[in-house]
């Protein structure tokens, strides 16, 4: 019988770090319980926007002994959450839309990342701003922003402003797609369509087609977890122009994987998705599990930001963020059309 002596003994650095990150992580817990609790109370509100206001907000008061943990958390969630979203698609819904559909997602996705990109040239605003914009818009809001964060050097101010934008601007897409839509006389599936291609944020996709009917939220949400597995792709061909310019700046010092550990990860449950193994409730309960780890992380994130550098320095980034919604409207619609899909 093995006794209490004979049990292997805890290193004792093992023990101190698990205690220096206790705080923060009390911390990350209590903002992920009170930002769902909050959505809960309003539906069209993302908890991940409003853990990460709510982060920007009490970071000023939070205790330093937190740092460690709140840090911690903001790295590892983040990472584990890409990984699970692998779970929310299957290459047989993606399918399913056709090859119009398809490559009006591709074209759209592209055109919006590097459209973005230029404009945040034009206009001044810095680049990893530029960056975060163009990422969260393009492709799936606050947690491609968060990802793409994973793979490049930024300021967190630039990322919670990416974040608040896609709020903002999604936000509204939610009254003016279907307003739009309307005018134009789109059918349920074609609204659906350009809604899912062209709105920022999961939630804010089926609350912009649902007075357009279930059916126009079905293909909403395909769509949308389509450009999703963009995501990918895009973090990984980010990735390697991260290397060479720190390569071609420095030529040493750390640099991001080829492709991070987290992307395959997220390809690799996508294909397991894919197979048709996984039980609906472990899919369902993973979702769950999805948007709470990226919930802890945005609450960290958000815990880093200054706000009044953030609101000195946002003015730009509103304009930005107006181009970029018209632009991802404009040229998924046009995708779509040139499909004929609408």
């Amino acid at each position: 019988m093995t006794t209490a002596d004979d049990r292997p003994a805890i290193p004792r650095r093992v023990r101190l770090r698990t205690c220096a990150l206790l705080p923060g992580l009390a911390c990350a817990a209590a903002g992920t319980a009170i930002a769902f609790g909050v959505s809960r109370l309003l539906p069209s509100v993302s908890a991940l926007t409003v853990a990460v206001v709510l982060g920007v907000l009490v970071g000023q008061v939070l205790p330093e002994c937190s740092r460690t943990g709140l840090g911690w958390s903001t790295r590892k969630f983040l990472r584990l959450g890409v990984v699970l979203l692998g779970l929310q698609l299957g290459l047989r819904e993606v399918f399913g839309l056709g090859a119009g559909t398809v490559i009006a997602v591709v074209v759209t996705v592209l055109v919006a990342f590097l459209g973005t990109l230029a404009l945040g040239r034009l206009l001044g605003v810095s680049r990893g701003l530029s960056l975060m914009v163009a990422t969260g818009f393009s492709i799936c809001g606050a947690s491609a922003i968060a990802a793409m964060d994973s793979v490049t050097e930024n300021d967190r101010e630039d990322v919670a402003t990416g974040i608040t934008l896609v709020t903002l601007y999604g936000s509204a897409a939610i009254a003016l797609v279907p307003l739009v839509g309307g005018a134009l006389r789109l059918t349920p599936e074609h609204l659906g369509a350009w809604a899912g291609l062209s709105v920022h944020e999961v939630a804010q996709v089926v609350a912009a087609a649902s007075p357009a009917g279930a059916s126009a939220v079905a293909i909403a949400v395909i769509v949308k977890l389509t450009r999703v597995l963009l995501l990918a792709p895009m973090v990984a061909g980010v990735s390697v122009l991260e290397r060479r310019r720190r390569e071609a700046d420095t030529g040493t010092g750390e640099l991001p994987p080829i492709v991070p550990l987290f992307v395959l990860g997220f390809l690799a449950l996508m294909l397991l998705r894919s197979s048709g193994i996984m039980p609906f409730g472990v899919l369902s309960a993973a979702q769950t599990l999805t948007t709470l780890l990226f919930a802890a992380a945005l609450f960290g994130l958000g815990t880093g930001v200054r706000l009044g550098r953030l609101l000195r320095t946002g003015r730009r980034g509103l304009v930005l963020g107006a181009l970029s919604t018209v632009l991802v409207a404009v040229v998924g619609f046009g995708a779509l059309a040139v499909a004929g899909a609408v």
